[in-house]
């Protein structure tokens, strides 16, 4: 029999059902598989009462499901990651010829993509990882999909992935080709620690207005609902008016049950890391990574709070008016994580060599995704305007909000403070923004101690960059000096 499926998708867990669902309703015959072939069975069984799926083709084995396929063939993974993704490629390779596609459609770390981008095209094959963002209903009705990897392969898969991504008020697709090798998997890591990052600045507003006024759920709620209308909007502060309105059998906020402890499937703590290797600055989604850490020392923090002392949170002040500071502080913290996440964007560039699009992944992002907003419009904008754009924080736009958001927002941090609630996102964004605009820190008496105690040797502002020198400070040391070295 002839082939006929357009692709071949593994993994039918709800993402892998859902992205299969969606391709089908684009008109995209699929054939699907599973380890677990009841699964299959299962997923097929629906389009019996359900005659709309007849695109979809269930099989029961991976010899079975490349057999279905038109060359080249394209099968898209959403497994685990990690060592599943490698042993379901080292499955699929006997069953595919020169020019085939694999497509890593799950939450793989870039590296891995990197690797096997390199592995499958010495086999003649062609790899994409591709980062999918929007969850289970994203993946149904149209997610944010960045893909990345073979070159080759994009023109084979992008009527498919652009078909079924979400779409922009213009109809413009929010998936595009991101760049080589394992770009597509780095856009979705900064995606999800950006993601980290939005989500602790919104707690963070929540616990002011909780903890500092006094205000419940309810009032809380009517706020972001608010601020949902103007230059906050976005996907987050809209599920969080929701979320806060939400009533438990009760008639409770079912927000105030919930154990403050959160999880994580380490996404953020991977861009963390990426940024510490980079030498990035990416503060704001670290102490949202490490924020997350300290709620999960619950039973410690507890114990904790029997014997610390702190000082009294609730203010009698101008309520209005600290809202509306507390808006604009939460703003231009966004701004800053944006910031420091396209900074990463540019090391990484810079290190392995992409061709990064920056203002096309601001467009991946405004639809379909879980940190769209209507900010990301001005991202796109900006590099639009200026494609060497350096730093965010440069562009007209985000200089001017910053400048006007500057004083709520340090009026936000110094009440936080002296009232005693972490507010540790605000506060770093804060402490970067004074950082980065200052053309004199520190590190000048920073790296007069590393010269002290291990000869690790500085350079002079009266001489040219790349000269370093040492200095006998004790008048007991030696003229040896050590390497210099970056950890």
């Amino acid at each position: 029999m002839e082939p006929k499926a357009d692709i071949g998708l593994i993994g039918l867990a709800v993402m892998g059902q859902n992205l299969a669902l969606n391709m089908n309703n684009h008109g995209f015959i699929v054939a699907v598989y599973n380890r677990t072939t009841s699964k299959v069975d299962d997923f097929i069984n629906a389009s019996k009462t359900d005659p709309s799926l007849w695109h979809v083709i269930g099989t029961h084995s991976i010899e079975e499901l490349t057999s279905k396929l038109k060359r080249p063939r394209l099968v898209m993974l959403m497994v685990k990651a990690g060592k599943a993704v490698d042993l379901v490629i080292e499955q699929l390779i006997p069953h595919l010829e020169e020019g085939d596609i694999i497509i890593d459609g799950g939450n793989s770390l870039y590296t891995d993509s990197m690797r096997r981008t390199e592995y499958l095209e010495a086999q003649g094959l062609l790899f994409v990882g591709t980062g999918v963002s929007g969850g289970e209903e994203g993946a149904l009705n149209g997610p944010s999909l960045m893909p990345g990897g073979s070159p080759q392969a994009w023109p084979h898969i992008k009527d498919i992935l652009q078909s079924i991504a979400a779409k922009v008020e213009d109809g413009t697709p929010c998936c595009d080709w991101v760049g080589e090798n394992g770009s597509g998997h780095f856009v979705k890591m900064v995606h999800n620690g950006i993601e980290y990052g939005d989500m602790q600045l919104i707690c963070e507003a929540y616990h002011l207005m909780h903890a500092s006024l006094g205000m419940n759920a309810d009032e809380i709620s009517h706020v972001f609902a608010e601020w949902n209308t103007g230059k906050l909007n976005s996907y987050l502060i809209e599920i969080t008016s929701n979320i806060l309105a939400f009533k438990d059998e009760d008639g409770e906020p079912l927000v105030n049950k919930i154990l403050d402890t959160a999880g994580q499937k380490g996404t953020g703590k991977w861009t963390a890391i990426s940024a510490l290797e980079s030498g990035v600055p990416l503060t704001l989604i670290g102490e949202a990574v490490f924020a997350r850490f300290l709620s999960a020392l619950k039973e410690e923090r507890v114990a904790a709070s029997q014997v610390l002392s702190g000082v009294s949170t609730i203010s009698t002040g101008d309520k209005k008016r600290f809202i509306a500071d507390v808006r604009e502080a939460l703003f231009a913290s966004k701004i800053i994580s944006y910031t420091q996440g396209y900074m990463l964007f540019r090391a990484a560039a810079t290190e392995y060599g992409w061709n990064l699009n920056y203002g096309g992944i601001a467009l991946m992002w405004r639809e379909g995704c879980i940190i769209r907003a209507a900010f990301l419009d001005n991202i796109k904008q900006a590099f639009d305007d200026n494609p060497d754009l350096s730093n965010l924080l440069l562009a007209p736009y985000f200089k001017e909000h910053i400048a006007s958001s500057q004083a709520a927002w340090r009026r936000v941090v110094a009440r936080a403070v002296t009232s005693g609630i972490p507010v540790p996102a605000m506060s770093s964004a804060l402490a970067f923004y004074d950082g980065y605009r200052h053309e004199q820190l520190p590190a000048n008496l920073l790296q007069a101690q590393r010269d002290y105690f291990g000869a690790h040797t500085y350079e002079r502002i009266d001489k040219p960059r790349g000269e370093f020198f040492h200095t006998n400070w004790t008048g007991e040391g030696g003229d040896v000096t050590s390497g210099s070295y970056h950890a």
